[in-house]
């Protein structure tokens, strides 16, 4: 299969842009093989609607039920590994001065790829918070065996740091993305269904400050007549493509 060819306008652009923001969505995981949230539901948790398990009256309910479902996505996440697309998005980062990584996925792959500006929007399957007093611990201590595991600082229940039905986006997360979007020179938004708000709003925020907006995605999503380039592709292809076109290098 031949190597996408990639727009000479974006070619140029990135190749002298100083600010870049990344969006990315289930898409890029996918990839690697992440199934989405709602195929996830297989086994015995397909008796189950993400909605029974993923809100905080289900974690009063049965914080444990919870926590199970959890830690068994967390199994079916780390079998996974980053994709092309991921590198590549590490290669992007090595060359541009002012990145930021955008991304609406809870499984780490980015950061384990080697990213390292990354704002996680819906949280990360592999922290935890107190459910009381709302404070971060990374690495919860699961293998305590004790389900669901407690806080270190008031002795209350942890619940995975990610965000449920009915909760808002992290405000300061969410200021941060904005404000990456609004200063973009190029934005992309990569495997993502432009559905899901507010981050469907970050590349019109980029488009109407005057950025390049690129999606790259196999299918045209909502926000594909608007941008500047859709690049119709996954991402572990595109990607790398756009690598190789732009710097010379393979990702």
């Amino acid at each position: 299969m031949s190597e996408p060819l990639i727009p000479a306008d974006l070619i140029h652009r990135l190749r002298s842009a100083r600010r870049v923001a990344v969006l990315t969505g289930a898409g890029i995981s996918a990839e690697s093989g992440v199934p989405t949230f709602r195929e996830a539901q297989t086994g015995l948790w397909a008796q189950y609607n993400p909605e029974e398990l993923a809100t905080p009256d289900a974690f009063r309910r049965n914080p444990q039920l919870v926590w199970d479902w959890y830690i068994w996505r967390q199994e079916r996440v780390r079998l996974a590994e980053p994709n092309p697309g991921h590198l590549a998005l590490v290669e992007m980062e090595r060359r541009i001065a002012d990145f930021t990584l955008i991304t609406q996925n809870v499984d780490g792959l980015h950061r384990r790829a080697g990213s390292h500006q990354i704002l996680e929007l819906h949280g990360n399957l592999f922290r935890a918070k107190c459910f009381s007093e709302d404070c971060p611990v990374e690495n919860p201590p699961l293998e305590s065996g004790e389900i669901p595991p407690r806080c270190p600082q008031c002795g209350g229940l942890l619940r995975p740091d990610v965000v449920w039905f009915g909760e808002m986006l992290p405000a300061n997360i969410l200021r941060a993305a904005e404000q990456a979007a609004t200063q973009a020179e190029v934005f992309f938004s990569i495997g993502t269904s432009a559905l899901v708000y507010p981050a469907a709003d970050l590349p019109f925020t980029a488009l109407t400050a005057g950025a390049m907006v690129v999606e790259i995605n196999p299918q045209p999503t909502p926000l594909s007549p608007h941008v500047t380039f859709s690049l119709n592709g996954a991402a572990g292809v595109v990607l790398p493509a756009l690598i190789a076109q732009t710097w010379g290098i393979v990702a």
